[in-house]
């Protein structure tokens, strides 16, 4: 059977530098980060001082009351950003079979920090003093069943974990079942919230955050020289995902076509990647494949660009090792610098980011890129943003555990 063609037609974001796609977006392409110091928990015993908090999110502008109460945090982020990525769409679900309409939102640890907070109570207070909805609020399928109930929707449900690839992987599912004529429309992606202080330090025990506190906007530093780890943030971001001629008969406006996706994985090692990057080589090569695109059509490169030592210096010799060619003319940036690294919803950030790229013509940059290494020798569009026709981008998400994913993106 003759695939069909899938285009994103609507983004919800809630982000450390912007709630809503257009403040999002006019971030990234001015440069401004979302990285704060941390306030809201006691950083004494930690290195890392900094983080990626919403400050301005209120789950009342999207929930009622009643309903606040019901949600953990990340929940909550997933029916705002899946509110928001409909409001931006123009549809109206009445006028859709709710049985056509899909929902693949993950999130990598879920509601941990609510159970943090509910373990002290429990070791002070004993378990009657629990909150009774704690195990319906902090698993990670909770988030996708709170949309459902939200909207209303009865189709295929998904909520899938594979740490920081889960955003790539959730849009990957999603597409793979409207290309396949399961569904008509999709709500996918990925959202996050771990900043709480065991999940918090969870991560600063093993190195992997950066301990450049000062000032708090200057890190991470993707690619650049003096880079020296993570920086923990929240976020989210779902997408509308439809069949081309289903957004094309409510004349829906397109930000791109999703041609390609792919995953792989290294086999090697729990935190670092595979030295000689080559399942993450592969994922690039299958994803292109599965979207009929050549290795010279592709234009832009919305890097995985954490901040740590070894993965911007492997993704970068797989990016010179794959486009030979003109690896010192494609471009490649890391919103990671703008937003830190939301786990699992850095890839559904990433995508979104990409879309956006592709509709408007514009290439955020790499901010606080000032001294280059060279091991890391690309033109990653340091620190101001580029005005470029994109008809290719390529969006990497490669995970803790060897996880490697990836999405193509095609200008309509």
């Amino acid at each position: 059977m003759e695939k069909r063609r899938v285009v994103v037609t609507g983004i919800g974001v809630v982000a450390p530098n912007g709630i809503g796609i257009d403040p999002f977006w006019d971030s990234l392409v001015h440069g401004r980060s979302g990285i704060k110091t941390i306030e809201f928990f006691d950083t004494s015993s930690y290195a890392c001082k900094v983080a990626g908090h919403v400050d301005e999110f209120n789950p009342a502008d999207y929930v009622s009351p009643k309903n606040v109460r019901r949600m953990d945090r990340f929940s909550q982020f997933g029916v705002a950003c899946s509110k928001l990525a409909l409001t931006d769409s123009n549809i109206d679900l009445d006028e859709i079979e709710h049985d056509r309409i899909g929902i693949s939102v993950g999130s990598s640890v879920g509601g941990n920090p609510q159970a943090e907070d509910q373990y002290a109570i429990f070791l002070e207070k004993g378990l009657n003093r629990v909150n009774p909805l704690l195990s319906t609020r902090f698993f990670i399928g909770s988030c996708m069943n709170n949309i459902c109930m939200e909207l209303g929707i009865h189709g295929p449900c998904f909520s899938i974990s594979t740490g920081c690839a889960t955003g790539a992987d959730n849009i990957g599912i999603a597409f793979d079942m409207i290309r396949g004529g399961k569904l008509d429309l999709m709500l996918t992606g990925a959202v996050e919230t771990p900043l709480s202080p065991l999940t918090f330090g969870s991560f600063s025990i093993i190195g992997i955050l950066t301990t450049q506190n000062e000032p708090p906007h200057g890190t991470p530093k993707p690619f650049d020289r003096y880079r020296d780890g993570i920086v923990l943030s929240e976020g989210g971001a779902v997408l509308v995902l439809e069949e081309l001629q289903h957004a094309m008969k409510r004349q829906a406006k397109i930000y791109a076509e999703i041609v390609g996706f792919a995953t792989t994985h290294d086999g090697y090692h729990l935190t670092q990647p595979a030295p000689d990057g080559a399942q993450a080589e592969r994922a690039i090569e299958m994803a292109l494949q599965d979207g009929g695109v050549q290795i010279e059509e592709v234009d832009y490169i919305c890097a995985h660009g954490s901040g740590t030592i070894l993965n911007d210096r492997i993704e970068s010799m797989i990016i010179k090792r794959m486009f030979y060619h003109d690896s010192k003319e494609i471009l490649v940036s890391s919103i990671e610098s703008m937003i830190g690294h939301p786990l699992g919803a850095a890839g559904a950030l990433k995508i979104a980011s990409a879309a956006c790229a592709i509709h408007y013509g514009i290439i955020p940059p790499t901010i606080n890129y000032e001294h280059p290494d060279p091991e890391c020798d690309l033109n990653y569009v340091p620190n101001k943003s580029i005005k470029k026709e994109l008809s290719v981008v390529v969006s990497n998400s490669f995970s803790f555990g060897g996880k490697n994913s990836v999405i193509v993106l095609r200008k309509v």
